[in-house]
């Protein structure tokens, strides 16, 4: 099992940042992929990034590329998701999540099994 918690949501204004924490207990991550979602509402669960945890490999979606960073922390067994220039559109609860980095569906939100319980981000214009 692995438990995730996350933390630094708020309230900032457009073209503000923000910096997301997920810490990570109950597993070594060395196989692990780490990844943020964010899910606005009455919207789908939607890929932001992740990192490959052994590797640092990391992958955004277009719509956060060059303002967005994800990050680790291995002696802190952390996460970090920051935050930049930061737009209305990208209100959401942000959700952290891990997988076993085995086979493809690294963008899929179905194939991870741990989550984190939320974090909110709200962005005003």
């Amino acid at each position: 099992q692995v438990q995730l918690v996350e933390s630094g949501g708020g309230l900032v204004q457009a073209g503000g940042s923000l910096r997301l924490s997920c810490a990570a207990s109950g597993r070594t991550l060395s196989n692990y992929v780490m990844a943020w979602f964010r899910q606005a509402p009455e919207k789908e669960r939607e890929f932001v990034a992740f990192i490959r945890w052994s590797s640092g490999i990391t992958y955004y979606v277009d719509s956060v590329k060059g303002r967005f960073t994800i990050s680790r922390d291995g002696a802190k067994n952390t996460v970090y998701l920051q935050m930049n220039s930061l737009k209305p559109e990208d209100t959401a609860v942000y959700y952290c999540a891990a997988r076993l980095g085995l086979g493809g569906g690294d963008r899929d939100f179905r194939k991870y099994d741990y989550w984190g319980q939320g974090t909110q981000v709200t962005v005003s214009s």
